[in-house]
């Protein structure tokens, strides 16, 4: 069974870094885009950035300059630096990857558990 496990999460103060990991288990042939979504208690989850497997990336407006997404594709793994934390950078954060059994096969998504990010002012 592939999973996506996560890791990273915590508490830091305002202005602080975190980075956050998250690493495919299981057999894949391919991944293809991997992201990071956040829900806050009361919203809706929301994207905050993406990386195709060539690496190309995109934030969503309220992090671009602070945070940076990064994949390792030996290892099957995601990476989210997060800079200049803000407290409504607070939520859980999850991984999100898409990947594929076989060559010619159907595309599957797989989410993480989930992170908890903490920012105190």
């Amino acid at each position: 069974q592939v999973q996506l496990v996560e890791s990273g999460g915590g508490l830091v103060q305002a202005g602080g870094s975190l980075r956050l990991s998250c690493a495919f288990s299981g057999s894949t042939f391919s991944i293809d885009i991997m992201g990071w979504y956040r829900q806050a208690p009361g919203k809706q989850r929301e994207l905050v950035a993406a990386i195709g497997s060539g690496g190309v990336s995109d934030y969503t407006d309220s992090v671009k300059g602070r945070f940076a997404i990064s994949r390792d594709n030996a290892k099957n793994a995601l990476y989210l630096q997060m800079n200049s934390l803000k407290p409504e950078d607070t939520a859980v954060y999850y991984c999100n990857g898409h990947y594929r059994r076989t060559a010619a096969g159907p595309t599957f998504g797989v989410w993480g558990q989930g992170t908890q990010v903490t920012v105190s002012s």
